[in-house]
């Protein structure tokens, strides 16, 4: 099988089942966040929940779109039959990424584990949108190989979430740390990994061959 079509079909259904997981449990199963927000001790300033609840609707939902929408555009059939499409759902993905990261500044002085886990959801949402607006400005220069690899560092972090509760998961149960200590692992783990690991998505996909997926 072509490499590519393997990678797609591989990520597509990550990102399918990721979303989701991601709209049953926070608007479903635990749309009150009661088991997150438990972990949620000594704060330094007085959560709103009700607010903090509406600020974390937005969240899930624009990084669900956010998840859709490059996947799609990683689809090399809909480049080909739609680029009209492709452009538009770009910005659809650009939009939603800003309101993700919006969002993400709000709530990170809630963070569990406090000012240090604070600070790297900060850098995670400001490398995100860095890596982002760095593939917008690739296409408009028409360095369609460029652009293509920055959107694979992109698209990477709609799986920050994800990341975050597997290392935490990991250091929690596995290792025996308080749930607060293996969440800030979480959160700094999983961005020394979402700027490893498109390297060698990008590698595997090769550097010479021009392509939109």
């Amino acid at each position: 099988m072509n490499i590519r079509k393997l990678l797609y079909g591989l990520l597509a259904s990550v990102s399918v089942l990721f979303i989701i997981y991601a709209l049953a449990d926070n608007f479903i199963i635990d749309p009150g966040a009661k088991e997150f927000l438990s972990h949620k001790t000594g704060l330094k300033r007085e959560l709103n929940v009700p607010v903090w609840l509406n600020v974390m609707y937005i969240h899930v939902a624009f990084a669900c779109i956010a998840t859709a929408a490059g996947l799609l555009n990683f689809s090399r059939r809909i480049f080909e039959k739609n680029r009209t499409f492709h452009r538009i759902n770009g910005y659809v993905y650009m939009v939603s990424v800003l309101l993700v990261v919006m969002t993400s500044g709000y709530m990170a002085p809630y963070a569990t584990g406090g000012k240090i886990t604070g600070i790297g959801f900060n850098a995670l949402n400001i490398i995100w949108l860095l890596i982002t607006v760095t593939a917008l400005v690739q296409i408009k220069k028409k360095r369609i190989i460029r652009h293509r690899n920055w959107m694979i560092r992109s698209y990477a972090f709609c799986f920050t979430n994800l990341l975050i509760h597997l290392i935490t998961a990991l250091v929690h149960r596995g290792f025996g740390f308080d749930y607060a200590t293996g969440y800030t692992v979480g959160v700094y783990g999983s961005i020394i990994l979402l700027l490893t690991i498109p390297s060698f998505i990008i590698g595997a996909l090769g550097t010479n061959k021009r392509s939109t997926t």
